[in-house]
């Protein structure tokens, strides 16, 4: 018997199509994978700013998961926004329920424009319930100081904040958005029983169009982690595959704001393996 590798993501629904659900399942589905979907909010969202954010009631965002895992049986989980206490609860019992092989967590806190798109209650329950579960989490600068209270304005403190956030109890942390003193960007990967992290460096593009990276890059870290990589693999495979579309899409102009990256530079055929 034959079967696609799955990649489940549970986010909010970006009416705009750059992030959330929408960017999560083009990435997936880009790097030839099959997307699943648990939409956790609808967000009245485009490239200029965020307006507007409904929740999805648990026991729908609960429905939706357990359809999914108990059917279609995704490798790897990516969850994104979760602006809801009672959200995270039911995330987190599905995990323990299904027990997925991998789980990235991009804790999305705030967006790209600066709409704050999570509850400090929701905050405490994330670190609480979901982080502990999580295979990676993948907080930008600012979440990161958020999750730490330790302010990050080098890679250094980059680095300590990724240690301090192991503590959380995820499997790995990877510190997105760290800036070079050649203009270049950083993100700092640290596995837990790992001395040393792994940084990820390239250079800085100039675009406007950057509207759902976070989101692209966890996906596509789930992805690849679903189709067998490495963690540092997985991360490597993933950055390359959001400095590509950011590169490609740099000049393409949608909306008025920050418009998204080209997820279909160049799409790869889906995956199809024999069952073992």
């Amino acid at each position: 018997m034959k079967h696609y590798p799955c990649v489940l993501t549970i986010a909010g629904s970006d009416c705009s199509g750059g992030a959330g659900i929408q960017a999560d399942i083009k990435t997936i589905s880009a790097l030839g994978a099959y997307a699943a979907s648990a939409i956790t909010a609808i967000t009245v969202q485009n490239t200029c700013g965020v307006t507007d954010i409904h929740p999805v009631p648990a026991s729908y965002v609960k429905g939706q998961i357990e359809a999914v895992m108990t059917d279609i049986r995704p490798r790897a989980i990516k969850i994104g926004m979760i602006n809801d206490v009672n959200i995270v609860k039911v995330i987190a019992e599905s995990l323990q329920k299904f027990k997925p092989e991998f789980v990235v967590f991009d804790p999305v806190m705030v967006s790209t424009s600066g709409c704050k798109l999570m509850e400090d209650e929701a905050i405490e329950a994330i670190t609480s319930q979901l982080m502990p579960l999580s295979t990676l989490i993948t907080p930008n600068l600012r979440e990161a100081e958020v999750l730490t209270g330790i302010p990050i304005p080098d890679i250094e403190t980059m680095k300590t904040a990724s240690r301090e956030l192991l503590r959380y109890g995820s499997h790995a942390v990877l510190v997105k958005g760290g800036h070079l003193e050649d203009g270049g960007m950083c993100d700092v990967l640290q596995v837990k029983g790992e001395a040393e992290p792994h940084l990820f460096t390239a250079r800085k593009i100039e675009s406007h169009n950057t509207h759902g990276t976070g989101c692209t890059l966890s996906s596509a870290i789930a992805t690849y982690l679903a189709l067998g990589n490495s963690m540092t693999g997985a991360v490597r495979l993933a950055k390359e595959y959001v400095y590509q579309g950011i590169l490609s899409g740099k000049d393409v102009h949608i909306g008025e704001g920050h418009g998204p990256l080209n997820h279909f530079y160049s799409p790869v055929p889906m995956h199809i393996y024999d069952e073992d």
